[in-house]
């Protein structure tokens, strides 16, 4: 019962790490930027802050979340 629940959590990790990822494309579709490019030009101060901006940065914080915590449950080992 507990491996069916995290097989579960897993799947819905994995539709939130879909849909970051395909948000994350709009944003750099939108302003012809790569996530990458747009993080340290923003750190480097060539940007200025925008609610759009926030939006970004805060989608790619959340990948990154979502992605640690699916190779955590993947690394979970049931005993037989």
């Amino acid at each position: 019962m507990v491996e069916a629940a995290l097989i579960n959590e897993l799947r819905l990790i994995e539709a939130g790490i879909a849909r970051t990822e395909r948000r994350l494309r709009e944003f750099e579709a939108r302003y012809g930027l790569a996530t990458a490019d747009f993080l340290r030009r923003f750190e480097n101060d060539e940007l200025d802050e925008t609610l759009e901006y926030a939006e970004w940065i805060g989608e790619h914080r959340l990948l990154i979340r979502l992605k640690d915590k699916a190779d955590t449950l993947r690394g979970i080992q049931f005993a037989n």
